[in-house]
């Protein structure tokens, strides 16, 4: 089927390019770009997630459940993106 679909120009150029890059057509890119975007409005509802299996009463794991997700917002997602943690590494 075809239809018209206006694309800002700049998203027009990259993705003209990156369907040059990857030596396809840009009319295969769109389609691509598509089926993943409805397809992955299709995975959340479809799958679902295995409930979290519970800590042995006493163990270290159950003490630690209180203290899960308390660095939300501000704390690295990772030490490597602050450069601070490893002003003194390996001296």
């Amino acid at each position: 089927m075809r239809t018209t679909v206006d694309i800002p120009d700049e998203l027009f150029r990259r993705a003209k390019s990156e369907a040059a890059l990857r030596g396809r057509k840009l009319k295969d890119l769109v389609e691509e770009g598509l089926r993943l975007v409805i397809e992955k409005e299709k995975l959340p509802a479809m799958s679902k997630k295995k409930p979290a299996p519970k800590p042995r009463p006493g163990s270290l794991h159950e003490k630690m459940q209180k203290f899960c997700g308390i660095f939300d917002g501000d704390a690295p997602s990772d030490l490597s993106t602050n450069k601070k943690y490893f002003d003194d590494f390996g001296r």
